[in-house]
């Protein structure tokens, strides 16, 4: 398995390459598509999540805020939490 992933990633690298993208392009969107699919494969579960990807849950926390990951994302439809409600204050 080692072998054909080296192999894919060598052909993924030369193409994004010669569509001439940075470094820092290709490092921020893989973050983003590898932490997505821990989230996934985790049903969203950011403690789970960081455990399996070596990092602190904070550390999710803020890198998934900074990646512009939304819960909508990773959650299935039937798992996604609803936002907060906020009532209007009554007026005294």
């Amino acid at each position: 398995m080692r072998q054909n992933l080296n192999g894919k990633l060598s052909q993924l690298v030369e193409e994004l390459a010669r569509n001439g993208l940075t470094l820092a392009q290709v490092s921020r969107e893989f973050e983003k598509q590898f932490i997505l699919a821990t989230l996934r494969s985790n049903e969203g579960n950011l403690s789970r999540s960081a455990q399996h990807l070596g990092i602190h849950r904070n550390t999710l926390r803020n890198k998934v805020g900074s990646l512009g990951i939304e819960a909508s994302d990773y959650l299935a439809p039937t798992r996604r939490r609803p936002g907060r409600q906020s009532r209007p204050r009554e007026r005294q």
